[in-house]
């Protein structure tokens, strides 16, 4: 089957697009009628402030750089013809998640250098542009090319726009939003839809590293202390996250196309 031709729409809005529908109706409505949620000034406060070659907060900088190295890496594999066969409309969804990931390395190291809700924006904006182009990459792949090739530019245009009305209404709950529903997203449509391609596993452990990440950045102080102060939370946290940027391209260069999968 030539994947490419999978590219209309869904047959039928049936329950597990509902379902989609609902969870994000559901959560949007639920942080609508929800107090602000205001960036507290205790997040900047990490465990390790160390100064090493000159640079302040020296291995939370440092930690990005696997950030920049994955992000180019997967717009050199993401080049028409470099061996990886996709639809126009996935590639461009792979291409944003690269590009995302490379700039999120400057902009979080900019962000740790001086940290600051000022500095935070950019590296926040990155981190949303690759979690939507994310989002629409798996539409694509599970529910419809189509749809991801109409949804890319307003997904990642919402996650652009979620940080900047955070900056300048201290105000989290859309930013929120563009975080947690497509980790919830992801997983159901995974589960839910039919797969174009092998190793579809590996999105999960995509997935699972950043919740690693999540929990570390959480234990940043714990983990600081349980190392005897040889590294934070905070850096591991940047790290696992990098690893499940990895973990994607890993899995775009191994997967193959499944000739049985249907068209949507």
């Amino acid at each position: 089957m030539d994947i490419a031709r999978r590219c209309s729409g869904p047959a039928s809005a049936d329950w597990r697009i509902w379902l989609l529908a609902g969870i994000a109706a559901v959560g949007a409505g639920g942080l609508v009628i929800s107090q602000p949620l205001t960036q507290s000034l205790a997040y900047h406060g990490f465990a390790d402030g160390r100064t090493l070659f000159g640079i302040p907060n020296a291995l939370n900088v440092i930690s990005n750089l696997p950030f920049t190295c994955f992000g180019l890496l997967g717009l050199i594999m993401l080049r028409a013809g470099n061996g990886i066969d996709m639809p126009p409309a996935l590639r461009r969804a792979y291409q944003i998640v690269s590009v995302g990931v490379f700039v999120t390395g400057f902009g979080s190291a900019y962000y740790h250098w001086a940290p600051g809700n000022a500095t935070l924006l950019w590296d926040r904006l990155p981190m949303s542009v690759a979690f939507m182009g994310l989002f629409a990459a798996v539409l694509g792949e599970r529910v419809s090319l189509r749809a991801a090739a109409l949804g890319l530019w307003p997904l990642v245009g919402f996650g652009l726009a979620s940080v900047l009305y955070w900056h300048s209404f201290d105000d989290l709950r859309p930013y929120v939003l563009t975080q947690f529903y497509p980790l919830l997203a992801i997983p159901l449509m995974i589960a839910l839809f039919p797969p174009m391609y092998t190793r579809a596993a590996d999105f999960f452990g995509a997935l699972g590293l950043y919740v690693v990440a999540k929990l570390l950045e959480e234990m940043d102080a714990p983990v600081y202390a349980l190392t005897g102060g040889i590294v934070s939370g905070h850096t591991l946290k940047h790290l696992a996250a990098a690893g499940g940027a990895w973990w994607v391209l890993r899995m775009l260069r191994l997967r193959s196309p499944i000739a049985s999968a249907p068209l949507q």
